[in-house]
């Protein structure tokens, strides 16, 4: 089968598709053809060095398909069944071995490459609102990258709960696509000079001067001291990525100065600890894709052999919605 690879830590140029063993699956695993295959910034980050792995590393972890072998001691999986996925190394590819247990079952009314889209992005949206910090009717939420696949999907999951959301966004075409998302404003951090100090004078202006409840930012070094200052007294910074660049330490006393500020750094598999757990998320996930009250944006599509493309579309952020590959 062909497969996406990186021999070494590097720029998207380094990734090949090679030939490759077709997997089999270990016990506790299946094997699950590919339908479409997401693309997200972690994938970047691992691929280049930020995060360590070890090399040649197999690109990817998220995606959709169905399943065609099922391995020792596997139960409540059957060959056939519709299952998709954010956690399987080595998901740029025509087949990949997940774990079981990291399988999500696709209900017959969400289709397979919106499923594919909607694993990583939507679970990470889902924790951010519910559990990072519990949005509720009456809160205001900035959410940067609004147009963006975790951004779209957030703004619609903190309205349908009742908040008002002002997102900020780079173009006019992103704009657009967040407030059709239900953002009730929109900032366009392109016009702005010094994001640290026109970032949180906008929203203070749209806030009455109280600033806002929570910021979800999941662009990081060249956002984190616009959202820090944008918030309201006894507000919360939830930095749940670093597109820009990672935060560098900061003085703690920021916190205290700001209105007893709390700052927070989650990540997703801190927020799929249980079956239980796994199950509300992707149930209310998928519920909402079926009665389309979320909508996921698909933005641009590639083939497998494209996988450099499309790593540089979302490092260059010129991509909306979700990015996916199509073996």
């Amino acid at each position: 089968m062909r497969a996406v690879i990186a021999p070494v830590a590097g720029p998207a140029s380094t990734m090949e598709m090679r030939d490759v063993p077709a997997p089999e699956p270990d016990p506790g695993q299946v094997v699950v053809d590919v339908a479409a295959a997401g693309v997200n910034f972690i994938d970047t980050y691992r691929r280049s060095g930020v995060y360590q792995v070890d090399y040649p590393h197999r690109v990817g972890a998220e995606g959709a398909g169905h399943v065609v072998d099922v391995g020792p001691g596997v139960t409540g999986v059957a060959v056939g069944d519709r299952v998709a996925w954010c956690a399987a190394p080595g998901s740029y590819a025509e087949r990949v071995a997940v774990d079981a247990a990291d399988l999500y079952a696709v209900p017959a009314d969400v289709d397979l490459t919106v499923a594919a889209a909607a694993m990583l992005q939507g679970l990470t949206a889902h924790y951010l609102c519910t559990s990072s910090y519990a949005v509720a009717d009456g809160h205001t939420v900035l959410v940067h990258a609004g147009a963006g696949g975790v951004g779209l999907l957030l703004t619609q999951m903190a309205v349908n709960r009742g908040a008002r959301v002002i997102t900020t966004v780079s173009t006019a075409e992103k704009e657009a696509l967040s407030r059709g998302a239900g953002a009730a404003e929109v900032i366009r951090y392109d016009r702005f000079a010094d994001m640290a100090s026109e970032l949180p004078t906008r929203v203070r202006e749209l806030t009455d001067g109280e600033g806002v409840d929570v910021v979800y930012d999941g662009v990081g070094a060249a956002t984190f001291d616009g959202s820090l200052a944008s918030l309201a007294v006894r507000g919360t910074l939830v930095l749940f990525g670093g597109a820009s660049g990672q935060v560098t330490p900061f003085d703690l006393q920021r916190l205290n100065a700001g209105g007893s500020l709390t700052v927070t750094r989650p990540t997703l598999e801190h927020f799929l600890r249980t079956p239980e757990e796994r199950a509300w998320r992707s149930q209310e996930l998928f519920a909402g894709i079926a009665d389309g009250s979320l909508d996921v944006r698909i933005g641009a599509t590639y083939q497998l052999g494209e996988a450099r493309a499309a790593h540089e579309a979302l490092e260059g952020r010129t991509t909306t919605g979700k990015v996916l590959l199509l073996p």
